[in-house]
């Protein structure tokens, strides 16, 4: 565990679960529900970003979704999340799920995502959140693009707020 005062860098975030994809979590076609691999998800993003704020947190949204192939029963997936970005109370996690053959180890990309999470206190209160240190130019490539992407989300989170976004029904 972090001791306080320790830098919140992105490698101290990672996760990494596992799972072994059972007749029950599949489809007809024997092939891994998307709502499955969508909840494995969310959970390790939670974790990540959990990690990062050092206390709770709530999924503010997930997007960026991309299935890029299917996982069959009896895979292994294992699901990497990490925090990209950090701004005053919000977090962007970026995860990566991977297929594994259990008899020969060899793994592929399935599933990509973008999660974003907001630290929140006792009475439920967004709360801020440590700065990330980013270390390679990887993940400070990485992060000035995830402050694009909030302001993008932020600009499309306005529209749906956004009286005209939901028209009422008109009553006769």
């Amino acid at each position: 565990m972090r001791q306080v005062g320790k830098r919140h860098t992105v490698a101290a975030t990672r996760v990494e679960t596992a799972q072994v994809v059972l007749p029950g979590y599949t489809n007809a076609m024997g092939t891994l529900f998307g709502g499955m691999v969508m909840q494995w998800i969310d959970v390790a993003a939670a974790i990540a970003a959990a990690r990062h704020a050092r206390g709770p947190v709530v999924t503010a949204s997930m997007d960026r979704l991309h299935f890029l192939r299917p996982v069959h029963v009896q895979q292994f997936v294992i699901v990497q999340a990490e925090v990209s970005f950090a701004a005053n109370s919000s977090m962007e996690v970026e995860v990566n799920v991977l297929s594994e053959d259990p008899w020969t180890g060899d793994r592929a990309t399935t599933t990509h995502a973008l999660l974003t999470f907001v630290a929140i206190d006792e009475q439920g209160h967004p709360r801020a959140v440590p700065k990330l240190d980013t270390e390679t130019p990887f993940e400070k490539r990485r992060f000035r693009e995830a402050s694009r992407r909030r302001a993008e989300r932020l600009r499309d989170r306005e529209r749906l707020q956004a009286p005209s976004a939901h028209p009422r029904k008109r009553h006769a």
